[in-house]
């Protein structure tokens, strides 16, 4: 079911990039406490979790899994302030690194993609069966949230009671075409310089695998970045399979377990071509929350005049504990 979404963006933050880039660069972020956890993955790898300080070994209760986006950690904007909403709220929760985005270039060729699941299904699989008496949800954003649908469609018997997915690029091609126009080619740029920082630490790292092969440094933009490295690294036959394959547009309608999508329609990395067209383009189990304004994961309200706040946090909260047990009492 498609929503209208009731969010307020504050009058002087109603441009996208502004809500974009003032949730990303500008606000007050919390610093919460967390403590890392290192899991090795059955290929030789490993994934970095952080946890925030609510003890999941309490009963009963809400364990929360979050799935950061492109380039993103447990020290993005969104995912601090979430973490530190749901310590808050007495809610256990941890952050999923991607591999390579913890810090640490991990060991295999190939990191992640927007529809990379095995990762996510080894750690939900993983934290199931470690605290198999607390209601289990996950939470995505950008390409975690994308990759968290996909994992939803193609894996109906995942142990999640319930999920979230904010800013989700359901048609990759369309987001790689906004990406290459205008101001958004700045978050392109920065994005860009960012994962190819992270390929040259990788190709010190461990020369073996041969990332130099791959001519990383002269990529300019999504579409070729995604052609010669992300199709090539991850068993894709060209940027076209990869494309296809990995949006989650027409996924929607798969999806069993309870989901809530939010998503703006003024979104500068994205297209109206990423929003479904009708509520027959969703599973009954899906609720896809529509904005007017929002930007990139930004939603920035305003409580009082000239106060920008985070609205994301307390919304997702709210979700969370509206659909879930929270009580660790």
């Amino acid at each position: 079911m498609i929503i209208k979404s009731r969010f307020q963006p504050a009058w002087w933050l109603r441009n996208p990039h502004l809500q974009t880039l003032w949730a990303a660069k500008v606000q007050q972020l919390p610093s919460p406490q967390m403590r890392r956890e290192r899991v090795d993955t059955p290929d030789g790898d490993f994934l970095d979790l952080d946890w925030n300080q609510c003890d999941p070994d309490q009963l009963p209760g809400t364990l929360v899994v979050i799935f950061h986006g492109l380039t993103g950690s447990s020290n993005s904007s969104y995912a601090r302030s979430l973490m530190q909403s749901l310590f808050d709220s007495g809610i256990p929760a941890v952050l999923m690194h991607f591999r390579g985005c913890s810090g640490e270039p991990n060991r295999t060729r190939g990191s992640y993609h927007s529809g990379h699941t095995t990762d996510i299904k080894f750690i939900i699989d993983t934290l199931a069966h470690r605290f198999s008496q607390r209601s289990l949800a996950a939470i995505g954003f950008s390409l975690g949230g994308n990759a968290l649908l996909k994992y939803l469609a193609t894996h109906p018997a995942t142990p999640l009671r319930y999920s979230v997915s904010v800013s989700p690029p359901l048609v990759l091609e369309e987001g790689a075409k906004r990406m290459s126009k205008g101001f958004s080619r700045l978050y392109q740029w920065a994005l860009i310089r960012q994962m190819k920082r992270a390929i040259r630490n990788k190709d010190k790292r461990y020369p073996a695998l041969g990332l130099s092969d791959l001519n990383y440094e002269k990529v300019g933009d999504f579409w070729e970045f995604d052609d010669k490295i992300t199709a090539v690294l991850h068993g894709f036959d060209s940027v076209h399979d990869y494309y296809e394959k990995a949006s989650t547009l027409d996924d929607l309608a798969n999806i069993n377990t309870p989901t809530h999508i939010i998503f703006a329609r003024d979104d500068p990395f994205f297209s109206e071509a990423c929003i479904p067209k009708s509520n027959e383009a969703l599973s009954p189990a899906v609720t896809f929350e529509l904005a007017r304004h929002g930007g990139h994961v930004g939603f920035i309200g305003s409580e009082k005049l000239f106060s920008g706040y985070p609205w994301l946090p307390t919304r997702l909260t709210a979700l969370l504990t509206k659909n879930l047990p929270t009580s660790t009492n």
